[in-house]
């Protein structure tokens, strides 16, 4: 069988949990089949953290284009290597394909339909049209959480539940539940100005969808307590679109002097804060599925996060909940983890069990072999 995959999102700069999510499949499909034929598509130069790997079995085939590249030169080349299935790790898909081709695209989340005004608006019609076709006009749908396939039957209510298919996310074990000593500890917190202080941590894009102004606004009345002098709270992640007034909240607090904003880190980097911080924070409106989650708990963290969307389908028991919007109750669920040992050691055991459920190799697995059928 000859495979399709459209895999320019690993060109991208930013990494997000779209790209870890192509880039960790394609690590395992080529070993899981070894008798059918890889076509990886892209525009640029991957990003050099984002490299698929080098099994015989893929093609590689970079092919640019100076605008609407999966409309335009990647539909192009669909039509002259005439694949049997195209898989789109993405809710879009080429409006003019080869007769008879199958396709099969990932629907991670609607979250520009749930909070429309959270994305630019130059974004959103482009966002919205190419859903619509995607989801309307593809053979099979992968959701990557039953909160997601129940999104899509809210918005689409006309689409056959049969052909949407539910297929968790997975967690790099090998990487975040490497133990790092105390010398790497050291130079690593140095870099970062953290010192031996403790700290909470956020992982993902600084956009308004993260709902980081009421964790900003939660950690400064934490701070005005006086119980916790040395805590700081680590931003790790990029600005992305609408970052301006999360970035004003931090500026604005009156320990703006204690929140450290990474910018983009590299994934050797992103372990470290996972495993030198004291409690890991998910404050987010929405999230399609939230690989953080999985990423602390393999990292030994205690996790809090919203209760809303998927994030209760992804923590289970094993993490704190809060209200989204509720600063006072988010305050509260942070002064439990930092003031109750056996309370954070037992969610640090709940995440290692709830691990047993998720990988990517479970997920590449149940994935291939949808898009095979």
């Amino acid at each position: 069988m000859k495979i399709a995959i459209q895999a320019a999102d690993l060109d991208a700069k930013r990494i997000d949990g779209t790209r870890v999510y192509i880039l960790n499949l394609l690590k395992f499909f080529g070993q899981l089949d070894i008798t059918s034929k890889f076509l990886i598509y892209h525009r640029k130069k991957f990003n050099p953290e984002l490299i698929p790997p080098d099994f015989s079995n893929y093609e590689i085939i970079q092919k640019s284009a100076p605008f609407l590249w999966t409309q335009t030169r990647f539909a192009y080349e669909l039509k002259k290597d005439l694949p049997d299935v195209l898989w789109m790790p993405m809710q879009a898909l080429p409006i003019l394909r080869p007769k008879g081709m199958q396709t099969v695209i990932t629907v991670h989340d609607l979250a520009f339909k749930v909070f429309p005004k959270m994305f630019p608006k130059k974004d959103l019609w482009q966002l919205n049209f190419y859903a619509d076709y995607a989801i309307k006009n593809s053979d099979k749908i992968i959701a990557v959480s039953a909160s997601t396939k129940k999104d899509i039957l809210r918005f689409y209510p006309k689409i056959d539940p049969q052909k949407i298919r539910v297929i968790h996310h997975g967690f790099d074990a090998e990487l975040f539940s490497r133990k790092i000593d105390r010398v790497a500890q050291k130079r690593f917190r140095a870099k970062y100005l953290i010192d031996d202080a403790p700290y909470l941590l956020y992982v993902g894009a600084i956009q308004p969808r993260k709902n980081l102004i009421t964790l900003i606004e939660a950690f400064g009345k934490l701070k005005a307590t006086g119980r916790y002098p040395k805590l700081k709270l680590v931003l790790a992640g990029a600005p992305a679109w609408q970052a301006q007034s999360s970035l004003e909240a931090v500026q604005n607090s009156h320990y703006s002097k204690e929140i450290i904003l990474t910018g983009r880190v590299s994934f050797s980097d992103l372990a470290k804060f996972y495993q030198c911080a004291d409690v890991f924070i998910f404050p987010s409106l929405y999230e399609g599925f939230g690989i953080p989650v999985l990423e602390s708990f393999a990292s030994g963290t205690p996790v809090i996060c919203a209760n809303n969307s998927s994030l209760p389908e992804v923590a289970g028991n094993a993490a704190l909940y809060f209200t989204s919007g509720d600063v006072a109750e988010l305050e509260t669920k942070i002064k439990e983890i930092l003031e109750n040992a056996p309370l954070k050691e037992g969610l640090i055991k709940k995440g290692y069990l709830r691990l047993e459920e998720f990988s990517w190799e479970k997920c590449a697995e149940e994935s291939l072999e949808f898009i095979k059928s």
